[in-house]
């Protein structure tokens, strides 16, 4: 009984949410109405207009929700306003395309940079912009838009019989809606050779209503074993909602991953990280990679030492169970995988 009335409580609140795209449409967009809803201090506003020009700025309302009011150091807050820093000029090394995406397009919307698997680029935007994006620059006019226009990149799927395994990727392909992604994956089915969908997201992080019964309906039909790829970065971000958007997936026959990017005064230090790998594992999540920063245009001030990133892994296995330990990693455009950098030189 009481876990019937806690349903009902749910499915209630859910109603005066509104549907998942209701609250996208809902969406925060404007720095000025963010910086006013959270009570911060004025002069933040003139630099968040500029970076956001550059920028666009986006943060659903269940994740402002999230943030301490009347903080500009806020961790959830630091990840979405647009800051001076952003634009600085780029350090040594901070370049638009950090991840070579560019040099392994194979077909419009198709990219291929390690064996056995293939990334499709589904949609160019997201449910929250996150200011490290290392895709801030990424030509997303270029990718496909409509169904038929993929036509190229599944012809080339069908040529590439050693592709087992495809990620859907963007932007986030989970705002698409699931009709559109379910008449994808069907065509994805008739390629024989192809074995498992994984897909990469952080819709179930910033609006967890986007699990929804038509999403685990599709992925549950699949014949493609499905994994989902989250992105959290602060054991903030997983509040009572978030962990049972989680463990609806897990339930469904899902396996959930999480992947962390390595964010300066965000989430470098061991007591943050720890707790972030306790929540995850609570809801049935795999703590899966700890990124360095990609080293796009206008992040280097998010960047994190290779050094200490190593101190905090050694750390968290002193704390952790080893598999709440996530790898350290980075991406090295023209490697066969991502390198692990848990230890030794970088």
């Amino acid at each position: 009984m009481e876990r019937q009335i806690q349903a009902e409580l749910n499915d209630a609140a859910r109603t005066n949410r509104g549907t998942w795209r209701d609250q996208l449409r809902r969406a925060i967009r404007d720095p000025d109405e963010l910086i006013r809803r959270l009570g911060l201090p004025d002069h933040l506003r003139a630099n968040a207009r500029r970076a956001a020009a550059k920028f666009s700025l986006v943060v659903p309302q269940a994740f402002a929700d999230r943030m301490r009011p009347g903080d500009p150091n806020d961790p959830l807050l630091a990840q979405v306003l647009p800051t001076a820093d952003e634009l600085a000029a780029p350090a040594k090394g901070f370049v638009a395309d950090p991840c070579g995406d560019g040099d392994a397009t194979r077909a419009p919307g198709l990219l291929q940079k390690y064996n056995g698997r293939a990334l499709l680029i589904i949609v160019g935007v997201c449910a929250v912009a996150c200011r490290y994006c290392f895709r801030r620059e990424f030509p997303y006019e270029n990718s496909p838009a409509g169904l038929a226009q993929w036509q190229p990149a599944l012809d080339e799927l069908r040529r590439s019989a050693d592709v087992e395994e495809v990620l859907f990727s963007g932007g986030d392909p989970l705002m698409r809606p699931d009709r559109w992604l379910a008449e994808l994956v069907e065509q994805l089915e008739d390629i024989e050779h192809l074995r498992r969908l994984r897909i990469h997201t952080r819709l179930p992080i910033v609006i967890p209503d986007r699990v929804d019964d038509a999403l685990l309906d599709w992925l549950s039909q699949t014949r493609l074993a499905p994994t989902v790829v989250v992105h959290s970065n602060h054991p903030n971000e997983i509040d009572d909602a978030c962990s049972a958007a989680l463990l609806r997936l897990v339930k469904s026959g899902v396996p959930v991953l999480n992947q962390t990017v390595l964010l300066r005064g965000v989430n470098d230090d061991a007591d943050t990280l720890t707790e972030l790998s306790r929540r995850l594992m609570d809801a049935r999540v795999m703590p899966y990679y700890l990124h360095q920063l990609d080293p796009v245009t206008g992040a280097q001030h998010w960047e994190v030492p290779v050094a200490r990133g190593q101190e905090l892994i050694a750390e968290l296995r002193t704390r952790l169970p080893g598999f709440g330990v996530p790898r350290y990693v980075r991406e090295v455009i023209g490697a066969a995988h991502k390198v692990d950098i848990s230890s030794g030189p970088a």
